[in-house]
This record gives structure tokens, sequence and C-alpha cells, in this order.
């Protein structure tokens, strides 16, 4: 992630809310890095080995479609 899209994000909660411990940020921001660096290693091999990259885009958007929040069913998400 570039440092101005680091700094630009902002995570929100549930309502739309900006979330502000800095203890929750650092833990999201430190997740992102580790989440992109994966899927660009991921996309890295997967291209290497002869798949296209539209392919490969389109596996991790179907893997994103097929993300379920643990609240679902629920009408109150879980704070912590």
């Amino acid at each position: 992630m570039t440092d101005t899209h680091k700094n630009a994000f902002l995570w929100v909660d549930h309502e739309g809310n900006p979330v502000s411990c800095a203890e929750k940020v650092q833990i999201l921001r430190e997740n992102d890095t580790e989440l992109r660096q994966a899927l660009q290693d991921v996309f890295d091999d997967g291209v290497l080995m002869g798949v296209s990259p539209q392919a490969m885009l389109q596996t991790f958007q179907a893997m994103l479609s097929d993300l379920k929040s643990p609240f679902q069913g629920g009408t109150q998400e879980k704070e912590s």
C-alpha cells in the first residue's frame, strides 16, 4: 500500500462512523498490508505459471464475493 493510500483510507464501522481506536486501526492496517502482499504473491505465481492476469483477478473477485459476515442473520454486530 502506498503511503498516500494508507493515510487516506478510512475504516468505518457498521453505522458508517470512522473507527477511531488507534489499536484497532493499527491492526486493520497490518492486516491490509499482509493481505495485499499475499495476494500479490499469489497473483505473481499464477501469472508466472501461465494463468492470464484477468483470470487471476476473476478468481480473487469470486473469493471476495463468497465472503460472509460472521454477523449475518443477526441484527446486532459484535463489539470488541
